[in-house]
C-alpha cells in the first residue's frame, strides 16, 4: 500500500491524478490523506471526481471515499482494460484532465482504446485540447505511444459541454525515451482566438495586440469559427513550432478583464519562454516527465530534457513518481534554465 500526503508541495489535484496514473499502471492500491488540502476548497471536486471513476472504470478497482469533497481516497485498481469508453465530468471541469489520468495506462495495455470525454476543453490551471493536441501528443508519439485528439465541440467555464474523442495505440512493447535537450530551430509561429459567444471586437482586439507585440502577421483566419451555442467563452492561443518540439500557450478571457490586459499576459508568457533555450516550457516540462519515467522504467534507459522553469507542480509532481516507480529524477540549473533526468 502505497501513502501519498495530498498536502505535499502544491497541494493540487495533480497529487491525486499522478497517483491515479501510477496505481493503474503498477497495479499498486494507493490511499490518498488530505487530497487538495493546498486549494481554498479542499477535497473531491467533480472533476476530480471524474478522474477517480474513470481510472476505476478502466480497472475495475475497488475504491473507498469517492464521494465529493471527500479527502481521503483508497484506490486499489484490478488489471487494466484496453476498450471503447465514455468519460463525463458533469460539469464545466476539464475533461482533458481525465484523459491524462487514463492515457499513461491505457498506452500501456495490450490493445488499443478509443474515448469519448466530455466537459470543459478550456479551463483555468488545465491543459486546452491545443496543448494536448500539438505539444504533448507529438511527444507521446515520439516516445512511442501514437494517439489521434479531436475536437469535436469546444467547453468553456460554466456551461462546459465539451466533446473531445481520443484514439489511443496500445505502447506496450514500443516505448522508447528519448533526449530533448534543445528545442531547436523555429519553424513556425501561429495566434488563434476562440471566442464564441462574445462581439467580434474582442477577439478582434485581442489577435492585434498579440500580434502587433509578437511582430507577426494578423490573419482574420485566426478568428477561429465556432456555434454561438459553444459560449460564451474565450481562449487566446499561441502556437510556436521548433524543430524539435511544439509548444502551446493560452490565456482565457475573464469578465471584466479588458481583452488588451489578456493579450499582454499571453505576450509575457511567449517572451518568458523566448528568454530562455529550454527545449519546453513550465507546463510541459511538469506533464512530460510522468510518460517519460514510464519509459525510463519500462527499457531501463536514461532520458533527460531541459526547461526553460521548472514549477511547484513539477517538483511535486517528480516527487510522487519517485514513490511508485522504482526511478530517480534529478534536476539542476543550467545555462538553458534547467536540466530534468529521469534514471532507472
Amino acid at each position: 500500500m502505497i501513502e501519498i500526503d495530498g498536502a505535499a508541495g502544491e497541494g493540487g489535484g495533480q497529487i491525486l491524478r499522478t497517483s491515479l496514473a501510477l496505481s493503474l499502471c503498477t497495479g499498486e492500491p494507493v490511499t490518498l490523506h488530505s487530497i487538495r488540502a493546498g486549494r481554498p476548497k479542499p477535497g473531491l471536486m467533480r472533476q476530480h471526481l471524474a478522474c477517480v471513476r474513470a481510472a476505476a472504470q478502466i480497472s475495475n478497482a475497488q475504491v473507498l471515499g469517492d464521494e465529493l469533497q471527500s479527502r481521503e481516497l483508497h484506490f486499489a485498481p484490478g488489471p487494466v482494460q484496453p476498450g471503447s469508453y465514455q468519460f463525463s465530468v458533469g460539469s464545466a471541469g476539464s475533461c482533458l484532465l481525465v484523459l491524462q489520468t487514463v492515457w499513461p495506462a491505457l498506452m500501456l495495455a495490450n490493445g488499443p482504446s478509443s474515448l469519448q470525454l466530455s466537459g470543459g476543453t478550456h479551463n483555468p490551471m488545465a491543459p486546452p485540447f491545443q496543448f494536448l493536441a500539438r505539444a504533448y501528443a507529438p511527444l507521446m508519439h515520439r516516445l512511442g505511444a501514437p494517439a489521434e485528439l479531436h475536437l469535436r465541440r469546444a467547453g468553456f467555464h460554466p456551461a462546459g459541454g465539451g466533446e473531445v474523442t481520443v484514439n489511443l495505440a496500445s505502447a506496450a512493447q514500443s516505448l522508447r525515451p528519448f533526449d530533448l535537450m534543445s528545442r531547436g530551430e523555429p519553424v513556425s509561429t501561429q495566434a488563434e482566438c476562440l471566442a464564441p459567444g462574445l462581439p467580434r471586437h474582442v477577439p478582434q482586439r485581442e489577435l492585434e495586440v498579440l500580434c502587433e507585440a509578437m511582430g507577426w502577421a494578423l490573419d482574420p483566419k485566426q478568428l477561429l469559427a465556432l456555434r454561438q451555442n459553444e459560449g460564451p467563452g474565450n481562449a487566446l492561443i499561441a502556437t510556436l513550432t521548433h524543430a524539435n518540439v511544439t509548444e502551446v500557450f493560452m490565456q482565457l478571457g475573464e469578465k471584466g478583464v479588458a481583452a488588451e490586459t489578456v493579450s499582454q499576459r499571453l505576450v509575457k508568457d511567449l517572451n518568458d519562454y523566448l528568454r530562455q533555450p529550454g527545449a519546453v516550457g513550465p507546463h510541459l516540462a511538469d506533464q512530460w516527465m510522468l510518460p517519460l519515467a514510464l519509459a525510463v522504467w519500462k527499457t531501463g534507459m536514461t532520458a533527460s530534457y531541459t526547461a526553460t522553469e521548472l514549477t511547484l507542480h513539477a517538483t511535486t509532481n517528480a516527487e510522487t513518481i519517485e514513490k511508485f516507480l522504482p526511478v530517480s529524477i534529478t534536476t539542476e540549473r543550467t545555462d538553458a534554465g534547467w536540466c530534468v533526468t529521469v534514471q532507472p
